[in-house]
């Protein structure tokens, strides 16, 4: 828009310039070496013009000259880079679609192109890692480790790749390498994994409270309480006092934390404080009924009479009265005091309930049916369907399950892996579960009658056997084990 005004301007100034020369003609004089030379002013300031416009050309003409080599060479890396750039797309492409072949080739053109990039080695690795070239992949990764800029990334690899092998030494030292150069919130996780797979529990607390702000309070909190809890366990018969201490802190951390409450109880207990001990299970069965905690409560008094403890199982009752491990506490005490209308009350709603009743239900409803009625074939009836019932929760890491809690899982090393839980449930055959067979609450006045017929019948009378005796019983006694923890 404004380059034409422009342009006139330094026209018309051009035939200003020229017109007032015409008006003012002069001439110059040159003597030089014996020579004379006379022209005019207009005919100098052309000859003067002419020069400075060869000056310039022929240094023009020299810069290119000159400029050639490092232009080309400029071209070259230009054109080298847009194909290594261009073989990095493709290589991330195929790696992205699982074409290891195009990958491992697009890796190589790319290093070939840009032997300095650092994603060129990266997808080096990724193409060998895509390949199952261990070897290549391993050598990739070291490769990056001795490049400044690509350090961290080279230990992470060997760490994730020697983890994924089997090789936990190598993991951890690799961790250690890079946590060394940099706190990461991975590197503090693989040093604090390095003291669990040990067992090094005090090691592994000084680790997490080294870790700062790397890992989140809720996470670091939780596993501080576990690691707490993991230390006092080993000090309970040697230090009760400092484990108490311990199993204190992790309870004020982790309130939920069944295990925590179970030892902080029990050693409470020992020192006769059986109050707080008892507010303590308390306030944990609010949040998390277990089996553990209703063994620790109502075993507080050794020397209690089962009424006593009946009492004790209807105070949990009232803490948690929908929660299945409440009504299953109390059946038992009541199994143990006789009181098997409480019992039968209590049961009620986990036999009539959708699901189907799990083993440990089935047991002490063959118990009750025994101890109530003497009825060996009701007795018998729950003791078959026991067999074949859901399992009950337990103590579970992924694919292992442990009859008691662990601070971390065996398998992997992972802190606070096992979960309270039911096991994954295997249908039988015919995908359906038998109905419940239950005896209604009666009153005293009434005889006893059945609601319904059972629908899983026994055919004739069992035939004697020394050992069926023998398996019920046993059946029985693990019925008492679970129905008066």
């Amino acid at each position: 828009m404004f380059r034409v005004p422009l342009y006139l301007l330094i026209l018309m100034a051009l035939a200003f310039g020229m017109a007032w020369l015409v008006d003012r003609p002069g001439e110059i004089m040159l003597t030089w070496q014996g020579y004379q030379i006379e022209t005019s002013v207009l005919v100098a300031l052309g000859i003067v013009l002419a020069l400075g416009a060869a000056l310039m050309m022929s240094w023009n003409i020299l810069r290119f000259v000159f400029g050639l080599p490092p232009a080309l060479s400029i071209a070259n890396r230009a054109r080298r880079r847009e194909k290594g750039y261009a073989a990095l797309s493709r290589g991330i492409i195929a790696v992205g679609t699982g074409d290891a072949r195009l990958a491992i080739r697009a890796a190589a053109e790319a290093q070939r192109h840009l032997p300095q990039e650092p994603l060129a080695l990266l997808l080096r690795a990724e193409a060998a890692q895509l390949a199952g070239d261990h070897n290549a992949v391993e050598a990739a990764f070291k490769e990056m480790t001795r490049r400044n800029d690509m350090r961290l990334l080279g230990f992470r690899g060997l760490h994730a790749h020697a983890h994924q092998h089997g090789d936990i030494d190598a993991a951890h030292h690799y961790a250690s390498s890079a946590h060394n150069i940099a706190a990461l919130p991975w590197t503090a996780a693989a040093v604090l994994e390095k003291y669990v797979t040990a067992k090094d529990w005090v090691g592994a607390l000084a680790a997490l409270d080294n870790s700062g702000n790397l890992i989140d309070r809720t996470t670091r909190d939780r596993q501080r309480a576990v690691l707490a809890t993991a230390i006092a366990l080993d000090k309970e018969q040697t230090e009760p006092d400092e484990g108490l201490r311990l199993a204190r802190s992790a309870v004020k951390r982790a309130p939920d934390l069944v295990p925590a409450v179970v030892l902080a109880a029990r050693l409470l207990a020992r020192q006769d404080s059986f109050r707080k001990a008892a507010k303590m299970i308390e306030a944990a069965w609010r949040m998390a009924p277990h089996p553990d905690l209703a063994k620790v409560y109502l075993d507080l008094h050794p020397n209690e009479s089962h009424a006593d403890r009946l009492a004790r199982a209807q105070t949990l009752m009232k803490l948690a009265p929908r929660d299945s491990e409440s009504h299953v506490v109390l059946a038992g005490a009541a199994i143990a005091a006789c009181d098997y209308k409480t019992a039968r009350e209590a049961m009620r709603p986990l036999i009539q309930a959708d699901e189907r009743p799990t083993a440990r239900i089935c047991l002490i409803m063959a118990e009750l049916e025994e101890a109530e009625h003497g009825d060996s074939g009701f007795a018998r009836d729950w003791l078959t369907r026991a067999t074949r019932a859901p399992r009950d929760a337990d103590w579970i890491a992924g694919s292992i399950i442990s009859d008691h809690w662990l601070p971390a899982s065996p398998a992997t090393g992972k802190l606070d892996a096992f979960v309270w839980r039911r096991p994954d449930e295997r249908l039988s055959a015919g995908g359906e579960a038998d109905e419940a067979i239950f005896r209604p609450v009666l009153s005293a006045a009434e005889p006893p009658i059945l609601i319904e017929k059972p629908r899983m019948t026994i055919a004739g009378p069992e035939p004697e056997n020394p050992g069926g005796g023998a398996n019920q019983e046993s059946a029985r006694a693990g019925a008492r084990g679970k129905a008066a923890p």
